[in-house]
């Protein structure tokens, strides 16, 4: 039977790694089906359906699951930091102010969009509007798949957007845009992504997924340590985005392990007071409830690789 594993389009994800080889090299691991969605939310509700043994997803979504009495666990890191706000070049931004509330202003009685209702980029927004009293004075659009929101951009249909750091290259590259707030100023150690996986498969194959921990653990070494590989191995799988494009969003926000850290696990925990406090979940979630750390610790002994950046 075949492994199923849900993915994003986020090409900085291991997942595209692991498509583009065509070689898993675990004996439990020959068969994969990739499943591809548009955002964590709707991953979120392919696990609510029994779909999917295994994804890529942010964790708001994946709490917003559990809250819910969804029986899945986050058992390995892969990237953070990873939700950049961009715009057109005429706005200010970082470095000419440090003041998040002075770069948001801007868009007052305007439009910023955003990937997914629920997805990791719409809470961190919603936060800040919420926190700097904005909330009234900007309009959050949400959009199925992140290239929606370059296109909204590019036909100004919205004033900036806030997502990946892919968009905030593109919104560079097709709009005439600039990263008006990067990713390590937003949300430190906001858990951009992780492996979650059904509580159900993990406890009926736990080996199976320690096999594929390994090749995501290889992969993310492979994008830190070999970028230039990694940007041409993923546009040449892509085919939309050349080598260039994919090697300038790795060196946006150069953070990539496998590893779960205390300071992964405490951003999802203060995501979750965030998502408690704005409504979209009703209890607090605990801990052990949302991470199994056990597996990835055994995989990744050692000390985390997300400062170590990238080679090159």
């Amino acid at each position: 039977m075949a492994l199923r594993i849900g993915h994003i389009s986020t090409f900085y994800h291991t997942a595209i790694i692991l498509m583009a080889r065509h070689e898993p090299g675990e004996s439990t691991l020959q068969k994969i089906e990739w499943r591809l969605f548009g955002t964590g939310p709707s991953i979120v509700e392919a696990f609510r359906k029994g779909e999917l043994d295994i994804a890529y997803i942010g964790l708001p979504p994946a709490i917003i699951g559990i809250s819910q009495g969804l029986g899945i666990k986050c058992v390995a890191g892969g990237h953070i930091e990873g939700t950049v706000l961009s715009g057109r070049g005429q706005y200010k931004g970082f470095p000419e102010t440090d003041n998040l509330r002075d770069i948001l202003t801007q868009f007052c009685g305007h439009k910023i969009g955003v990937p997914g209702k629920g997805s990791i980029h719409d809470v961190i927004l919603t936060e800040y509007l919420d926190r700097l009293n904005l909330k009234d004075e900007i309009e959050i659009v949400n959009f199925r798949w992140a290239d929606e929101v370059t296109e909204a951009i590019v036909k100004d249909r919205v004033a900036a957007a806030l997502g990946t750091h892919a968009l905030a290259v593109a919104i560079q590259r097709y709009a005439d845009g600039r990263i008006l707030y990067p990713p390590s100023k937003i949300w430190p150690n906001n858990p951009s992504y992780g492996i979650l996986v059904s509580s159900d498969f993990m406890n009926r194959e736990r080996e199976t997924v320690k096999a594929f921990l390994r090749l995501h653990e290889d992969a993310t070494a492979f994008i830190r340590t070999r970028p230039h590989e990694a940007a041409k191995l993923i546009s040449g799988f892509v085919g939309v985005v050349d080598e260039a494009f994919v090697m300038d969003t790795i060196r946006v926000s150069p953070k990539y392990c496998a590893k779960i850290t205390d300071g992964y696990i405490q951003a999802t925990m203060d995501f979750m007071k965030t998502l408690k406090k704005l409504g979209y979940i009703k209890r607090d979630i605990e801990q052990d409830e949302i991470f199994d750390t056990s597996m990835i610790n055994e995989i990744h002994p050692s000390k985390d690789h997300y400062g170590d950046g990238i080679a090159g």
